[in-house]
């Protein structure tokens, strides 16, 4: 017969406040969520489900501190492409490709300064921000805009400033993923990465950012579900004591990183690990290889869920599977950075709102490129007809988030159209018969195609070399990594597809950028 576990318990409590789950709701928590922060958890995890307005997130968070003063309510709030509190119309900051193709960690301080002050203002104490990758693989399907680029020491010299800036706004950083999801093709949403580098490439590439992130006194970081066979080659990093307990943990003069901060999983529920461990076990294995707060965050919890989870890790311990102590450590880890979250809330000063950065970032951005051959381009002074080809969203983004130039083109030129093409309207048409509606729905208007990542989408490339064919003036706008030849009458480089980047292209097209801060120094080709 199992003991019954009581709510009282000090291992019960340790379990509980491992969890770090999301809910359901924008009005106010679920009672069950309020009882099991009463009952020793202590973190939640905020989606764009929960988000109507800053208000109302500020006043989720403020009843979710009446019942445990300490408690961290984390985001994915990095900017750019994926943004949970301006899920809903796109967010004011562009995200790190941006800030990088910039490259003034100034900026990006400032940036990520503003960032946390807004979640602050929210009752967000811990941004799961920022990505530390290098993005090393221009096929990457997850990472591509999210990494500040591929040069090791770039991302390290803004991976550091995006930690100063967020944390001296009272927010905790966690940089993420950890050792490094940048060289990969495959997406850990749905399925186990294997990164099969040696470990001198990956102390030179891929550990440099963390490093940095560390100096830069970054209180978290967050482990990657990839595999990396020259570390571990059977479990993938948030499984793994060797890349947890070892590389991350061990001091410097060992080759380790001496980070003694606070891990969090990246979430649990992923197919790279659940799929092949299952929700309880990954728990479990996650916490013993050396995580400290364990993220369950795709779908809404239940408190089913919940206390399952928290069961199995009680289970784990009785079972010896789980070391007590290793548990209680985890545990305390997550209260002292509840703690300090707390204490830095009350020592902040709040100062004015930086509110033209993230615009500022986003034309200091901006790329224009005249092709070899290009009539020097004049801006268009009628509505155009904007193709917008879209690729399936990115997993970490969501499909909610609206980007693109049609509607700041449309604020600019009223009367300009947008239509959506997609994979599959290339493969019931055919190259061929897509372009064809495309100028069909065009007529005579400019136009304008905005293409994401085009090296990526072979149906993307084609369509956009069929309408260049049939309609050489066309301006065209990359929203993602810029690594395909610049092409078009005008050729724009966002570095991201924020709704301010949006903004940015428009004005460019439209000629209306402001002089002060303009692309014009981002200009090639002209």
């Amino acid at each position: 017969m199992t003991t019954a576990v009581r709510d009282s318990d000090t291992l019960t409590r340790d379990a509980l406040a491992v969890l770090q789950p999301t809910f359901a709701g924008t009005t106010t928590a679920p009672a069950w969520l309020l009882r099991q922060l009463e009952n020793g958890m202590t973190g939640v995890g905020l989606f764009g489900r929960n988000v109507v307005s800053p208000e109302q997130v500020a006043g989720l968070t403020a009843r979710l501190r009446e019942t445990n003063p300490d408690v961290l309510v984390a985001v994915d709030e990095e900017g750019g492409d994926v943004t949970r509190l301006e899920v809903h119309g796109g967010s004011s900051f562009p995200g790190n490709l941006a800030l990088g193709a910039v490259d003034d960690p100034a900026l990006t301080r400032r940036v990520a300064a503003e960032v946390g002050r807004r979640l602050a203002a929210c009752g967000v104490t811990v941004n799961w921000a920022p990505s530390a990758d290098v993005n090393s693989d221009p096929g990457n399907p997850v990472i591509g805009v999210r990494s500040f680029g591929d040069d090791p020491e770039l991302v390290a010299r803004h991976t550091a400033a995006y930690v100063e800036g967020l944390q001296g706004a009272a927010v905790a950083a966690c940089v993420k993923h950890f050792p490094g999801h940048g060289n990969t093709s495959v997406d850990s949403h749905l399925a186990l990465p294997r990164i099969d580098v040696d470990l001198d490439t990956l102390h030179h590439r891929e550990l440099v950012p963390f490093r940095a992130a560390i100096a830069a006194g970054t209180r978290c970081v967050m482990s990657a579900h990839i595999l990396l066979p020259a570390l571990d080659p059977a479990r993938p990093g948030t499984l793994s004591p060797t890349v947890l307990g070892g590389l991350l943990r061990a001091p410097v003069a060992e080759g380790g990183l001496g980070f003694d901060g606070l891990v969090y999983s990246d979430a649990i529920e992923m197919r790279a690990i659940a799929g092949t461990y299952g929700l309880d076990q990954g728990c479990v294995l996650a916490v013993a290889a050396g995580a400290d707060a364990v993220c369950i965050g795709g779908t809404p919890s239940d408190e089913a869920e919940v206390l399952r989870l928290r069961d199995a890790l009680v289970h784990a311990v009785r079972a010896g599977e789980l070391p007590e102590e290793r548990l209680h450590e985890a545990a305390e880890r997550v209260r002292a950075l509840g703690r300090w979250t707390t204490a830095a809330r009350v020592a902040a000063t709040d100062g004015p709102p930086d509110t033209g950065i993230g615009r500022e970032a986003a034309r200091r951005a901006l790329r224009l490129t005249t092709p070899p051959g290009a009539a020097p381009f004049r801006p268009l002074t009628s509505p155009p007809y904007v193709a917008a080809f879209t690729p399936v969203a990115n997993n970490a983004a969501g499909e909610h988030v609206p980007w693109g130039v049609g509607p700041e083109l449309a604020r600019l030129l009223p009367g300009t159209r947008t239509g959506r093409h997609t994979r599959e309207d290339a493969e019931r048409a055919g190259t061929e018969g897509l372009t064809a509606e495309l100028l069909a729905a065009a007529g005579e208007r400019p136009v304008v195609a905005v293409v994401r990542d085009v090296h990526r989408h072979p149906w993307m490339a084609e369509a956009l070399g069929a309408l260049l064919a049939a309609r050489p003036d066309t301006v065209v706008v990359e929203m993602g990594v810029p690594h395909a030849p610049p092409a078009g009458a005008l050729h724009l480089a966002t570095h991201g597809a924020a709704r301010v980047c949006g903004e940015a292209a428009a004005e460019a097209i439209a000629g209306r950028v402001p002089s002060a801060d303009g692309p014009g120094a981002g200009e090639e080709g002209r």
